[in-house]
């Protein structure tokens, strides 16, 4: 059987995860990419999205990354993310109302003082983490 990998996910403000994992599959700024022991070593920017991984027990893991950056290594991935939650850790109730708030602000488009792209982002990471969250 293959050696696993040390994962780790790391905001400005907090260590999400640090474990070990068989595979580790995210969302590369130019598409989804995999990660098993022994890799070519390599560094690419990440997109909204989720990072999957196999823990050591065999079990699926989810883990909501708003950008960011992954470095991979032949024995561990490193992702530096602006904000990360684990699957279990998303409060839906609040990534409901953020949802709502970005759409009340892409609908005002007579108001100058909006921030259309920054609404945009907001609702695709709304969009992302409660589609993760109510993952079965």
């Amino acid at each position: 059987m293959a050696e696993n990998i040390q994962l780790e996910i790391v905001t400005p403000s907090k260590a999400v995860v640090k474990d070990e994992a068989q595979i580790v599959m995210a969302p590369g700024s130019l598409g989804e990419f995999g990660v098993l022991s022994g890799h070519t070593p390599f560094m690419t920017s990440l997109k909204v999205g989720t990072v999957k991984y196999v823990d050591e027990s065999g079990k699926e893991r989810f883990v909501f990354v708003n950008g960011g950056f992954a470095e991979a290594l032949p024995d561990r991935v490193t992702i530096l993310a602006e904000s990360a939650e684990r699957k279990e850790d998303i409060d839906v109730a609040r990534a409901k109302a953020a949802l709502e708030r970005a759409q009340k602000r892409l609908e005002s488009k007579a108001d100058p003082d909006i921030d259309f792209e920054r609404a945009k982002a907001a609702l695709e990471r709304a969009i992302h983490r409660i589609k993760l969250a109510e993952m079965s």
